[in-house]
């Protein structure tokens, strides 16, 4: 085709990691309310909000995100918002569960004592010391952000050829498998490192985390 898969490829990695950053960040600031709206408050609010987060874990999440970006279009804009409408769920039990124990803690109970009102103590005192375990889980799962947002437009859900996407690059090279190997196999390696890196670095945020 006269293309430079190198060039294409670095191009490329500007809407992938793009794409990877907004779900990440819409699932955490999503699911980091819920959960502690939900930990915090506890009750009917609680059973409410835990049996929403169930529904949505009950369905394979890359199936839904398909389900929801067909129904939207095929675009790079819509496959990113149906990632991340099924991706919050994940950090929402994270959150939650982190909530329970925090607020069980003193400076949370002087907190109380002192007539703070609840809302503040949650955005004063519960988030901030849910921050750590909330970057180690947001840096492993980057990648596999990344690694949806490009199945998305490989199946035709996402960017559209001729975009140099990740994706995209993939699943228009495999028409040409047997003989240019390089134009499906180069950009598939990108998407392995970028998931592998940012795994291993989720990783290493986890274990330096204090206990």
């Amino acid at each position: 085709m006269g293309r430079d898969v190198l060039s294409r490829i670095l191009w490329g990695a500007r809407p992938s990691i793009v794409a990877g950053f907004v779900v990440v960040a819409v699932a955490v600031t999503v699911g980091s309310l819920i959960g502690s709206v939900a930990g915090f408050f506890g009750g009917i609010l609680d059973s409410i909000l835990m049996r929403v987060t169930d529904v949505f874990l009950a369905f394979p999440f890359l199936i839904l995100a398909m389900a929801i970006a067909a129904a939207l279009g095929p675009s790079l804009v819509n496959s990113i918002f149906a990632v991340s409408l099924v991706w919050w769920p994940s950090y929402a039990r994270l959150v939650r569960g982190l909530t329970l124990s925090i607020k069980e803690n003193l400076y949370v109970e002087a907190a109380r004592a002192l007539g703070t009102p609840r809302l503040k103590i949650v955005f004063r005192h519960i988030l901030p010391n849910c921050a750590g375990p909330l970057l180690a889980q947001a840096t492993t799962s980057f990648g596999f952000a990344v690694l949806a947002t490009t199945s998305l437009s490989f199946v035709g859900l996402g960017a559209q050829p001729p975009s140099p996407e990740w994706g995209a690059m993939i699943a228009e090279g495999r028409t040409y498998i047997m003989s240019f190997w390089w134009m499906a196999t180069f950009p598939g390696l990108a998407i392995a490192i970028t998931v592998l890196g940012f795994s291993l670095l989720g990783d290493v945020i986890q274990e330096n985390l204090p206990r």
